[in-house]
């Protein structure tokens, strides 16, 4: 069992990776212990309403090499299998290239020494251009196949001349690399003007930077079908609530019927008194209805799965994985003993009063073997944190200084800090615990530190 990863996504959003094997089942539940004064609970924010604003589930095919276009080395021929493969292969080619591109034009900036820095680039150059001769090497005649080809040919040359600005914009500057930097800026000019003399974008379209982009939004997409799974999401506990709604209502209006009845044998003739009682008794029926359907209801629905993610290739229709889905507040006496334990070892003044939600997710893959190349793939949970900030404040004081005998001062802001335990599981009860720290303020992460409190061991139960 791989160890899953945590991550920062976007400003306000995490996200949880883990691999999943062929046939295999994975139990991974998240504790986010989230403090009172932040003002989140059931009644500021539902388990619902979070769970389809602010949880995506991502599944796609993964590998650790992504150097290799894991594709059949003759996915450019027409003549080999049917339509749907020539589809497939070339988005598989597309999905792993962007990813090996943008993996390593994330590293090289990383590098601080000119000499390393654009020998890495130039590297990178070589495997760029070989890459895409190899996509360019044969351009499909059929009509049909050629607007796919066309389609992840436009995407890749405009995601390489961006990734290669951004390398040499964010890269260290040296006049003694020059020759090497305008070889990295050749390719862009190049990639440029093969898209202008293919005539793949407008030129409306590519003087608006906004609709440029989101074109290019569009066709990664386009060029992700069959490699990023489709996923259907079904309401588990449906008809259970109609159940609970409808008995509840029944029950409730019986015994007002019984009252209405008893009341009317009580006045032999329809009086001011009569209409009155029967008013308070229908008033206090709405009042009761609501508030006894939303109690039964929580009662009966804690600790039972809410929902579930079913994946597919989009392609070929076959079912890839399923996901069934917990997410509820939960009181401390209900935390499992490993993430009691973990919670504990914060510091004193760190163990404020705070509420306790729960996300699990039981994971099943399917299939029993994966398309040539790929042995995994990679399931991401992203969780927006943006409506755990909603009540914060953007500012908090002053904070005055005294230097000599000069007083300055400057702006401080509020943060609050969440506590997030990770379990990951399987069927051998194998299981890894990790708790993070994760600070934000009112318009960001502000860090994730990942706490030196990691468990793995064995279940003896």
């Amino acid at each position: 069992m791989k160890k899953f990863k945590l991550s920062q996504d976007e400003n306000l959003s995490i996200k949880v990776s883990h691999l999943l094997c062929p046939k295999e089942f994975q139990h991974i539940d998240l504790y986010f212990s989230i403090p009172d004064e932040m003002g989140i609970s059931a009644k500021t924010l539902s388990e619902e309403n979070y769970f389809h604003s602010s949880i995506r589930s991502h599944c796609a095919y993964y590998s650790e090499q992504v150097h290799l276009p894991l594709v059949r080395s003759r996915f450019i021929s027409q003549t080999k299998g049917q339509q749907s493969d020539y589809r497939s292969n070339l988005n598989l080619f597309s999905h792993q290239y962007r990813k090996a591109l943008e993996t390593d034009v994330k590293q090289a900036v990383k590098i601080e020494s000119a000499d390393e820095f654009y020998q890495n680039a130039s590297e990178l150059l070589e495997q760029t251009q070989a890459l895409l001769k190899k996509l360019r090497r044969y351009t499909p005649p059929d009509q049909k196949l050629s607007s796919y080809f066309e389609n992840v040919d436009n995407f890749l040359s405009w995601k390489t001349e961006q990734l290669f600005l951004k390398l040499v914009a964010n890269g260290p500057k040296s006049s003694e690399h020059s020759e090497e930097r305008e070889l990295l800026l050749e390719l862009c000019k190049q990639e440029s003007a093969y898209r202008d003399e293919n005539q793949y974008n407008s030129k409306i379209t590519l003087d608006d930077p906004n609709r440029i982009t989101n074109k290019m939004r569009l066709l990664q997409r386009l060029s992700e079908i069959g490699v990023v799974f489709k996923r259907q999401t079904f309401n588990l506990n449906a008809n259970l609530k109609r159940l609970v709604r409808g008995s509840v209502t029944a029950v409730i209006m019986a015994f007002v019927m019984a009252i209405v009845l008893n009341a009317r044998t009580a006045y032999n003739e329809v009086t001011l008194v009569l209409i009155a009682s029967l008013g308070v008794i229908y008033g206090i029926r709405e009042i009761f209805k609501d508030d006894l359907t939303s109690y039964l209801w929580r009662k009966i629905q804690h600790g039972r799965p809410k929902w579930q993610h079913l994946f597919s290739n989009s392609l070929t229709k076959n079912k890839i994985c399923s996901q069934t889905i917990w997410l509820e507040y939960i009181k401390k006496k209900d935390l499992p003993k490993e993430v009691d334990a973990l919670l504990m070892k914060r510091r004193q003044q760190n163990r404020q009063s705070a509420q306790l939600l729960h996300f699990r997710c039981d994971s099943r893959v399917i299939a029993k073997d994966f398309m040539p190349g790929f042995e995994e793939i990679q399931n991401q949970i992203v969780f927006n944190l943006s409506p755990f900030n909603r009540f914060l404040k953007k500012g908090e004081g002053r904070l005055y200084s005294l230097d000599n005998s000069k007083i300055s001062n400057q702006g401080v802001e509020r943060r609050y800090q969440i506590n997030l335990v990770i379990m990951q599981s399987n069927r051998k009860n194998q299981k890894i615990l990790q708790r993070a720290k994760i600070t934000i303020n009112r318009s960001k992460i502000v860090n994730i530190e990942m706490m030196k409190t990691s468990q793995n061991f064995e279940d003896e139960s």
